[in-house]
Formats: structure tokens, C-alpha cells, sequence
């Protein structure tokens, strides 16, 4: 058995691909529109050979938001350097939801509140301000 993808429903699929493509850094695999099911799916992944991937599914007609389950839980993803990745997040207008005080975790959320974990590479690196200051914000 291989594991293949996770898939998430968005609300607005440009802010979707803003966020996972343009801040995460993510790759589009491949995207098709079913104009007779009115939805476009999207697959994302890190673009490493045999990697998972994410679909993301947006459907043209809904017009209210998802409810929002806690029960999905998160996506993860390693990182080279867990400060440098949240600085630039941050830079890009991304609240760090659960900061990497640890040198090793962060959390942030996509534009569709899906919780995105992003973990250090290897050993945690020693903590380091302004993260070792930061409190929590919002839910993870």
C-alpha cells in the first residue's frame, strides 16, 4: 500500500494556490476542470520524486464557507530551517498560529483554516528570539 494524497475542499482556490504554491513553496502536479461536475481539482506536492500529494478540490457553486473540524487534524512538512521558513511565512502576511519557540514546531493555518505543522529537519535548532517571546495566536 502507498499513501497518495490528502484532499482538502477550498472556499477560493487563487488565495488556495497563493498560499500553498506561492508562500509554502508547493509545485501544481497536475489540475483538471470538470465543467459537468462544476469543480477543479488541483494537486500540490513538494515536487521530489514519489512524494505525496495534496488535492485540493474546489467546487465553483459553494457559496458558504466549510464547517471547520477539528477532527482533519494537519498537514506536516519538514523544513531545512524552521526560523527562516517562519520569517519568510510572516513576511508574506501569514500568522505564525503556534511559533517555534522549541527550535523544532510551528503551526500555521491555510486561507481555508486547515492547520499546517511545519517541522525542523533533523535536531531542533537552539531556541532563538523573537520565537522563544511569542505567544500563541488563534487555534492550530
Amino acid at each position: 500500500m502507498k499513501y497518495l494524497h490528502t484532499m482538502i475542499r477550498v472556499q477560493n482556490l487563487e488565495k488556495a494556490l497563493h498560499f500553498f504554491v506561492g508562500i509554502l513553496g508547493l509545485k501544481v502536479s497536475r489540475q483538471k476542470e470538470y465543467p459537468e461536475g462544476k469543480f477543479t481539482l488541483v494537486f500540490l506536492s513538494t515536487g521530489e520524486k514519489d512524494s505525496s500529494e495534496i488535492e485540493l478540490t474546489y467546487n465553483w457553486e459553494q457559496a458558504e464557507p466549510y464547517s471547520v473540524g477539528r477532527n482533519f487534524g494537519h498537514l506536516a512538512y519538514e523544513v531545512d530551517n524552521i526560523y527562516e521558513t517562519c520569517e519568510k511565512i510572516q513576511s508574506m502576511g501569514v500568522v505564525i498560529n503556534r511559533p517555534p519557540r522549541d527550535g523544532r514546531m510551528a503551526f500555521v493555518r491555510s486561507p481555508d483554516l486547515i492547520s499546517i505543522e511545519l517541522l525542523q529537519k533533523g535536531n531542533p535548532l537552539p531556541p532563538k528570539e523573537p520565537w522563544v517571546s511569542m505567544p500563541n495566536t488563534g487555534e492550530w
